[in-house]
């Protein structure tokens, strides 16, 4: 088989190829984004059949490094670091669940739910984070002066780069809108010994200021090294999401693919993993794709009612899907390919439609994020619309863990949720330890 590569070139297509170990996040004669680019010659050198055969061997091994979702896909994500190199917790793997009674309620026999926040950090962020790390600990290896690694974000980025750089011992830091995330989330970067950073301004405000601070190779800020989904380096980890969801059905290809968006790596990445296996053969068809966004912080969406012509930002406002409280998306030209080149969808969501089919998925036995739930009221709404048919097989992706955000949670149930109606709320009965008043009080409940 052929020496595999990858490099960095211009989204856009502008002449020129930069290394991966390079200091680079846009590319110098426009200024757009860069993507990885794989030789899809050398990896057409193995068959659609190999490459399935030598994922599925993989899946579970415990052989450095390819019992990772992601590393277990090595040649097509970053072939060229050294397996010492990799910094991996056996992230991606997650499991896709058959929602098949919350599938019954709404009418889709085929409803299935990616936990992408069964992970290590408890978000889909992991998958990027283990290759931008793997490679920042290559890079330092061979004499590039990366000192730390730095983000900013609104909750789960923070924690995914923080653990995945404390793992490697290389510094980060981070930059948090003050007061605009979870607990949870405050918390994890701090334990993993991050230094944190919480700014007066939204997420737009703090990704603003870190990119101020870090800068390509020519400048001496470019030693504290840029780990948001601007660099391509993330998407390349993310892209097993999709190439994952297919592989769990036994290679078949789903109809319908869901995620919530606020950055717009996410499903840029979701896209990248499955075209790539549409040229090599391994998918005839791509799956529809739907971006899903919270009606407070909907630029894209409002993007997509504009036919792309023009691409809008807005000041985002505070909705309870805090991951995706985003005005003005980095990754919104590869975005727009994800969905131009899938016949897909941009839908948004209100505060309650989010709530309500959070709550109702949990009551089915899940454990929703809002996130989540911003993606199931999008499929709900498509429903209604007739726009996927109850005879489709639709995956819709949870992208964090309902843990990470207690208070929403504890908010719907409590009904103290601004602009929400706590129709499923289940709060707890508080009752004398009298065993008849006990007893009568679950009759009442049961019957």
């Amino acid at each position: 088989m052929s020496k595999l590569r990858s490099h960095f070139r211009c989204f856009r297509g502008c002449a020129g190829t930069y290394s991966v170990l390079e200091v680079i996040y846009t590319c110098p004669k426009c200024g757009g984004l860069l993507e990885v680019q794989h030789d899809i010659d050398a990896l057409r050198a193995r068959s659609a059949d190999e490459w399935k055969r030598l994922f599925d061997a993989r899946v579970g091994t415990t052989e450095w490094p390819y019992g990772s979702g992601v590393w277990g896909k090595k040649e097509w994500i970053m072939p060229t670091i050294a397996d010492e190199n990799v910094v991996s917790m056996y992230e991606g793997n997650s499991n896709l669940f058959w929602a098949e009674r919350l599938g019954r309620q709404v009418g889709v026999s085929e409803l299935w739910v990616k936990l992408c926040g069964n992970s290590h950090t408890g978000s889909f962020k992991d998958l990027g984070m283990t290759v931008l790390i793997s490679v920042v600990k290559q890079m330092r290896e061979e004499g590039v002066p990366v000192r730390a690694v730095a983000c900013a974000s609104t909750g789960d980025t923070s924690a995914a780069l923080a653990a995945y750089a404390a793992a490697a011992g290389i510094p980060a830091v981070i930059f948090l809108p003050e007061g605009k995330v979870s607990p949870a989330q405050l918390i994890q970067p701090i334990a993993n010994g991050a230094y944190v950073l919480a700014l007066d301004t939204d997420f737009d405000g703090c990704m603003r200021v870190i990119r101020e601070i870090t800068h390509d190779g020519e400048s001496p800020d470019s030693s504290i090294y840029l780990a948001n989904s601007m660099n391509s380096l993330r998407i390349e980890g993310q892209k097993t999401v999709g190439v994952e969801i297919v592989q769990q059905f036994d290679w078949e290809i789903p109809d319908w693919i869901i995620i919530p968006v606020g950055n717009l790596g996410n499903i840029s990445a979701l896209y990248k993993g499955l075209k790539l296996m549409q040229e090599l053969g391994i998918i005839s068809r791509l799956p529809r794709l739907v971006a899903a966004q919270a009606s407070k912080a909907n630029p894209f969406y409002l993007s997509y009612l504009n036919g792309f012509r023009e691409k809008v930002s807005v000041e985002a406002g505070s909705t309870l899907a805090s991951a995706i409280q985003i005005g003005a998306p980095v990754s919104y030209e590869k975005a727009v390919q994800a969905i131009q080149e899938t016949d897909g969808i941009v839908e948004q969501v209100s505060e309650h439609e989010m709530a309500a089919a959070a709550a109702m998925a949990d009551t089915t036995g899940m454990y929703t994020c809002p996130h989540t739930g911003a993606a199931l009221a999008a499929l709900f709404k498509l429903l209604e619309r007739k726009v996927v048919k109850s005879s489709e097989r639709v995956v819709v992706i949870s992208t964090a863990h309902g843990l990470k955000f207690t208070p929403f949670k504890v908010g719907y149930h409590e009904g103290t949720l601004m602009e929400v109606e706590s129709d499923l709320a289940n709060p707890p009965v508080y009752l004398p330890a009298d065993a008849e008043v006990v007893r009568d009080t679950i009759q009442r409940r049961l019957t």
